[in-house]
């Protein structure tokens, strides 16, 4: 007996207090998942002139809590040369980071996002879009 409590009300404390830790982590991973899909939402991915970038690789990052990209674009020319995925951190986003040979091909960011992976893409294009600000 633990302070005078039979093992009957151990049993229920211990089952109360488990209760309320794992609401706990329930409402904390709650208000992650709306922070992250209202970042998302927020996003706004604007086109960068190319022939306003200076020639150069230039670092971009994008991180909206469960997503995240780190990308190394080269520029050459006023043309984007090479997109280097250095990181992406990602749910079931991994098909999304075939939008960064589309960006090369059509020489710009906005380019049509991945079914089932649009959030991914939304971060991969803002990613790429930071580093080439980083070049005007």
């Amino acid at each position: 007996m633990i302070l005078g409590m039979d093992k009957g009300k151990v049993a229920l404390v211990v089952v109360c207090v488990a209760l309320l830790v794992g609401l706990v982590f329930l409402v904390v991973y709650l208000k992650s998942v709306a922070d992250y899909q209202r970042a998302v939402k927020d996003l706004v991915v604007r086109e960068v002139a190319l022939t306003d970038v200076a020639d150069g690789t230039f670092a971009g990052a994008c991180d909206v809590g469960f997503i995240s990209a780190k990308v190394e674009v080269t520029v050459q020319a006023g043309r984007i040369t090479d997109i280097a995925l250095v990181e992406h951190k990602n749910e079931r986003g991994a098909p999304a980071e075939a939008i960064i040979g589309d960006m090369v091909a059509a020489q710009r960011i906005d380019v049509d996002a991945v079914t089932g992976a649009t959030n991914s893409s939304t971060v991969l294009k803002k990613a790429v879009e930071n580093a080439l600000r980083k070049g005007l």
